[in-house]
């Protein structure tokens, strides 16, 4: 495969997205050739900054593919770590491309507008000389992992909610209820059912004649001090609303729990991605944990070699895996060739069709996988090419995250991940890797059946430290 002028081995496709071209393989093919270094640094609150070293070519015939190399690689870093201002240290013209995308009007006007409103700061790009290139900084904490008390763990999924009453380390309770948050534009749909979970899990706790010590919630968006920064969860939630009931939406339903028990309960809310890294690495006992849950969307956390979380953003969903021209977009995000059509039932939904399987396009996207899911316990041909091509997906993918995130394990959950189909997406990637990425030593893996699907709402039990 030649693509703008990079030569790239590829061994490994699938079958229903032959176009597809694998990131991870051109970042590392690219990378070969080139010699000039180049600094990207990235800035976030606290004054922290995370740099990435590398080289680029800067000659003419290569200069469609450095400007494409740079523009996906601070798309990533953005997208991983986080930041209101980037800084492109060595090469003026490619700095000038990067400040007109990240304008208004420019081709990344919304990862602009995303970062500002997740950092409230305006977002800046910034040329400098090779040799005056920022320094890292980078401070990461401990969190999670507290098991004494009795404690409500919560999931906030695109289509499913998940909650869980846990003792002293043991769930005594877990149930998983439909919902459509992302399509709903009333908040207080979004309210009454998380305080409908909450409550039929509190109702567990005390007729185990127990108090409800703490309150843990995982939900896909940014958190900061619990509040809810930005989340395609509320997509439809106007900004006047947003503001007023959803930003502090899990704290008063927490504060409305105390109310009707007589007693306040403490709550912690933390991005459902680094919830989905720390059931990994709890239920494993070890770190380096990158957990990915494959649903609604692509959530993605990480939990470094120390055990802590690192304050990185990790919406992966929303980084470049494929670099074809006509991959699918993001009607969110409005780039194409990001994780989340590729990682969740939007993935299926796109492969399905190309497999021969029909499917209602008036059916919510949670409904259609489940049609692709009955077909698949069926042992359904078509089913399992779609099981398969997403088993492709993430083996070049997780060569890609290889590059960035120091990984000793990577685990899969979510409701994409259930059944026979989940563990066809894992042998094929592990193949894959071992084909394409013999360098990087570990393989996605799954935990039991049961913690795929609610693990996350039993390890959001454990954030809230409570004496």
């Amino acid at each position: 495969m030649k693509f703008l002028n990079v030569e790239i081995p590829v061994k490994n496709l699938p079958e229903l997205d032959q176009g597809f071209v694998p990131l991870g393989l051109f970042f590392k093919h690219y990378a070969m050739g080139a010699t000039k270094p180049l600094c990207i640094a990235v800035e976030r609150s606290g004054g922290q900054i995370g740099t990435w070293e590398c080289k680029v070519y800067d000659t003419p015939e290569m200069a469609e593919a450095d400007a494409y190399y740079v523009d996906r690689l601070v798309k990533f870093l953005l997208w991983s770590w986080g930041g209101f201002k980037v800084y492109i240290c060595g090469n003026d013209k490619l700095a000038e491309g990067i400040k007109k995308a990240y304008s208004v009007g420019g081709s990344r006007e919304f990862d602009k507008n995303f970062m500002e409103g997740v950092y409230e700061h305006e977002f800046e790009v910034v040329a400098l000389p090779y040799d005056q290139k920022p320094a890292p900084f980078q401070k990461t904490e401990s969190v999670g992992r507290h098991t004494n008390g009795a404690r409500i763990g919560f999931d906030a999924g695109g289509s499913d909610r998940k909650v869980s009453a846990v003792i002293d380390g043991e769930t005594i309770y877990s149930e998983e209820v439909v919902w459509y948050p992302k399509v709903n534009s009333n908040p207080d749909y979004h309210y009454l059912g998380i305080l409908a979970a909450m409550e039929t899990a509190a109702a567990k706790i005390l007729e185990k004649g127990r108090k409800v010590d703490g309150i843990g919630v995982s939900s896909a968006g940014v958190y900061i001090d619990n509040k809810c920064m930005v989340a395609s969860l509320f997509l439809k939630v106007g900004k006047e609303d947003f503001d007023a009931k959803v930003k502090n939406i899990y704290t008063r339903a927490a504060e409305d729990l105390s109310r009707i028990l007589g007693y306040e309960i403490p709550v912690v809310v933390a991005n459902d991605g680094d919830v989905s890294a720390l059931a990994g690495a709890m239920g494993l006992g070890e770190n380096g944990i990158m957990g990915i849950a494959m649903g609604t969307s692509e959530a993605v956390g990480y939990v470094d070699g120390e055990g802590n979380i690192c304050g990185w953003l990790n919406e992966l969903a929303f980084a470049p895996v494929d670099g074809q021209p006509d991959a699918m977009e993001d009607e969110w995000s409005g780039d194409i060739g990001c994780g989340v059509k590729y990682f969740s039932q939007d993935g299926v939904n796109k492969l399905a069709p190309r497999a021969g399987i029909e499917l209602d396009e008036t059916e919510p996207p949670a409904k259609r996988l489940k049609v692709v899911q009955g077909l698949m316990a069926e042992n359904d041909e078509r089913a399992i090419k779609v099981y398969e091509s997403i088993g492709v997906y993430l083996g070049h993918t997780m060569g890609l995250y290889a590059q960035f995130y120091d990984i000793h394990h990577v685990q899969m959950m979510g409701r994409v991940m259930s059944g026979r189909g989940g563990d066809i997406i894992l042998e094929t990637a592990a193949r894959v890797m071992d084909e394409e990425y013999p360098e990087v030593k570990f393989r996605p893996e799954a935990p039991d059946e049961m913690t795929r699907r609610v693990g996350q709402s039993s390890a959001a039990a454990s954030l809230p430290e409570v004496k």
